[in-house]
């Protein structure tokens, strides 16, 4: 049964990407984490790199908010179903405001309205004077359906240019809520897709970003226009009993393989899976398990780790040869090919399912939201079956001579309406560039479980 529900929320936006609204995301969450505050972190956009850093600071896991990936009720319910266990969200944007696919599809600013949030637009403020509140003042009359609550000013020189600026917002009206002064600090390590992956990176001392947050954030207002958010309607749903466990899917987890979505996961518990988790890189052997789930991540920075582990390989090798349901997303994809050569033109022999070789390239292959239609029956859908997702890869896979017709969809982006067949499959492994969310897509979580509970019954 629905009811409204008070949900004390807040988004952080930005001008653009490069803001330092996620350093400064992860400042605030770890702040009221120290005022003993259950705060949920969720993330704008398909990006898996981010959350991580906000889980670290929040001490929960980050979701993942998407109007392409997931329909606006199942977006509501995600967001609702997780916040309404803590005493606020934090919600970080995507680039700027408004930016977003085609027509603003899944832009901070559509989500931030949909949800009825309020929004802090960061600002840059390196090199700028006055015409800092120009930039607000625009930011802030570009759509007047945002519920704009004010500014937080980011890498200012000094106090007087702190002061300067606050003087100029003042003059139209736009609450400064934070002002923060350059610290290389807080910097944070980048490769080739974003962000240094916080599971690599290690866990983070957020203490002296607290700090600074804290001296530097007005938190109080901050919380006051969370609590003053609207009442959001909530249904939340059951979570099954263990005995209703039908499969065991294991989860390939580790620095190599690290993009999950965690409601992504928590579909497959919805329809029946038991998750173990295991590592390609350390462990001998995938877990006792019905069927084997390999995410994306990057397998190219610890190619010759993976290419050692010759006795997992092997074991996944008599896995796919049983008729196990094995299904790999973009990292995974590439781990399951022939051989990986990495950026410096190295090969390694990598697990070998798939009749294909992937390899580095210096420069960005696709990024982008794409409609996926399956090509032939797999172990997550039917032929014909037509479904949201996105790339972002620097690495390409050449299929085998004479193996084209294994691929597994047809994509067609969403952005410039190009089309072509991509990934591979046959009768029990599904791999792609594609990354899914479950949370938009329950069917296949179910149909890949079900596959998974008729192979644990063949056996």
């Amino acid at each position: 049964m629905s009811a409204l529900k008070k949900l004390p929320r807040l988004v952080i936006a930005a001008t653009q990407s490069g803001c330092g609204k996620t350093t400064l995301t992860c400042g605030i969450l770890a702040a009221l984490k120290k005022r003993g505050l259950a705060v949920q972190a969720c993330k704008i956009g398909p990006d898996y790199i981010d959350p991580g850093y906000l889980a670290q600071a929040s001490g929960r896991p980050a979701h993942n908010l998407d109007t392409w990936l997931m329909d606006e009720a199942a977006m509501e319910r995600l967001f609702a179903e997780n916040s309404s266990q803590a005493d606020l969200a934090v919600v970080e944007g995507v680039m700027g405001l408004y930016d977003g696919g085609r027509g603003g599809v899944s832009s901070t600013a559509e989500i931030a309205k949909k949800l009825r949030a309020p929004v802090a637009l960061v600002i840059d403020c390196k090199s700028m004077g006055d015409s800092a509140a120009a930039l607000a003042l625009g930011f802030r009359e570009y759509d007047r359906g945002v519920d704009f609550c004010g500014v937080i000013l980011n890498r200012l020189g000094s106090d007087a240019h702190r002061d300067m600026i606050a003087a100029a917002m003042d003059r139209f009206g736009i609450p400064v809520l934070g002002a923060l002064k350059r610290d290389e600090r807080f910097a944070v390590s980048e490769r080739h897709l974003g962000l240094l992956p916080a599971e690599e990176s290690g866990e983070h001392d957020f203490d002296a970003l607290v700090e600074c947050v804290e001296r530097s954030v007005d938190l109080e207002t901050l919380l006051r226009i969370a609590a003053e958010a609207p009442a959001l309607e909530f249904s939340p749903r059951p979570v099954p009993p263990a005995a209703d466990r039908r499969a065991v899917i294991g989860v390939a987890r580790d620095k190599a393989f690290s993009f999950y979505y965690p409601e992504s996961l928590a579909e497959l518990e919805h329809a029946g899976a038991r998750l173990v988790f295991f590592s390609p890189l350390d462990d001998k052997e995938p877990p006792d398990a019905d069927g084997l789930i390999f995410g994306g991540g990057f397998p190219e920075m610890f190619a010759a780790r993976l290419a050692a582990n010759d006795a997992m390989k092997s074991e996944l090798a008599a896995a796919a040869r049983a008729g196990m349901p094995i299904y790999a997303e973009c990292g995974g994809y590439m781990y399951l090919t022939r051989s990986l050569t990495d950026f410096e033109g190295r090969a390694f022999a990598m697990a070998g399912l798939i009749p294909a070789a992937c390899r580095m390239n210096s420069k960005l292959q696709t990024v982008g939201y794409v409609e996926a239609t399956a090509l032939r029956d797999t172990v997550l859908c039917p032929a014909g079956t037509v479904v949201r997702g996105h790339e972002f890869h620097f690495s390409s896979v050449q299929p085998d001579e004479g193996t084209e017709a294994s691929a597994a969809w047809r994509f067609v982006k969403k952005r410039t309406g190009a089309a072509y067949a991509a990934g591979y499959a046959s009768a029990n492994v599904l791999a792609s560039y594609l990354h899914l969310h479950f949370a938009g897509s329950p069917q296949l979580a179910r149909n890949f479980v079900d596959a998974c509970e008729r192979f644990a019954r063949s056996r």
